[in-house]
């Protein structure tokens, strides 16, 4: 199968959707060398990965995930992206995660350790005392009770540890650095997705659309952040009910957001972004930093269907914020989870 897969890369056509699950399925049951893994990604990558490459390689990670049961699954939403946009900020998307939770919507937050900055969700949420070393039903127990939990990458797709050799040898991106947020354990269609790159950003919402989201929205700002900037305008591809329902631009200033001094927006160690979280969810300022989680915020209430547009989702996100909520879900979800290696 790989030196035909490999050959058909090499000649630059596009893999089917059986063979590229098949392929992706094989790497992670330990059924392919690494030496022909290497070639098909980087073949893949030079070829250029489609959406339906990309939709079908999520499809064998979730046919191998531990699944998170939740009760509230169609109306939940995560803010997962894809990372590797470099701009070393703090973790705005994790913050967003839990303004959301604390506005009403249920959040499944998957993520993993840090991609290019020092701070990772993972990262920030095990600093601030969420514990990450939990099964699905637990997982699933946590979000019921407090309407958000965090999805801890490599403890559910225990698979991927078949991946990382080849992954690490590599050391540049592959199709697999776009999987993560297609593929949340918990199996929602709601999702506010950031990404490195334009060059992905239709790919990602066209797979997304081929998986059958409910209502997504794939963003990446014109000053380079995977994220809805306050800066700059972002630009958003929709994706409602399995089809990608347009394109449009969504310019900080017609929204009013009042961004201020750029460096509220800076990230460093695992310490540093672990306290900034806790300030900005505590509502102790109002900088870029508060608006920018407001802002990320408002685009999950929209996808959860809570508010019906950007404009009264960052009203709500702000009083959330100033309120102290936001942080109270954060300890919330802390003690929940601590309760739940004790067996509470």
């Amino acid at each position: 199968m790989t030196q035909e897969l490999l050959n058909q890369l090499l000649a630059g056509h596009d893999v089917g959707p059986d063979e590229m699950t098949a392929f992706i399925g094989a790497m992670m049951d330990c059924e392919v060398s690494e030496p022909a893994a290497a070639g098909i990604l980087i073949a893949l990558r030079s070829k250029g990965e489609t959406a339906s490459e990309v939709a079908s390689a999520a499809r064998a990670m979730r046919q191998r995930v531990v699944e998170v049961p939740i009760e509230a699954r169609e109306l939940a939403v995560d803010t997962c992206g894809t990372g590797g946009d470099g701009a070393d900020t703090i973790n705005i998307s994790t913050a967003a995660a839990l303004v959301a939770a604390a506005a009403g919507v249920p959040v499944a937050k998957h993520g993993n350790r840090s991609v290019s900055s020092r701070c990772g969700s993972a990262d920030v949420l095990e600093a601030l005392g969420v514990n990450l070393d939990l099964d699905g039903p637990s997982l699933g127990s946590i979000c019921d009770d407090v309407g958000i939990s965090f999805l801890f990458a490599p403890r559910l797709h225990p698979a991927m540890k078949a991946v990382m050799p080849v992954r690490r040898a590599l050391g540049v991106r592959t199709v697999f650095n776009m999987l993560g947020p297609l593929t949340n354990p918990a199996g929602i269609g709601r999702q506010v997705i950031g990404v490195w790159g334009r060059e992905i950003q239709d790919v990602m919402a066209q797979a997304l659309a081929e998986l059958g989201a409910e209502h997504a929205l794939v963003v990446h700002s014109d000053d380079g952040l995977d994220e809805l900037s306050v800066f700059a305008p972002t630009r958003v591809v929709e994706v409602r009910e399995g089809r990608v329902a347009g394109t449009h631009t969504v310019d900080p200033v017609e929204l009013g957001v009042k961004p201020g001094d750029p460096e509220a927006l800076r990230g460093d160690d695992v310490a540093f972004n672990a306290r900034r979280l806790r300030e900005v969810l505590g509502g102790q300022e109002h900088s870029a930093a508060t608006e920018a989680v407001a802002l990320n915020a408002a685009a999950a209430l929209v996808v959860g269907g809570v508010v019906e547009d950007l404009a009264d989702g960052l009203q709500q996100a702000r009083k959330v914020i100033a309120s102290g909520d936001a942080l109270e879900k954060l300890d919330q979800l802390a003690r929940r989870s601590i309760q739940a290696v004790a067996g509470g």
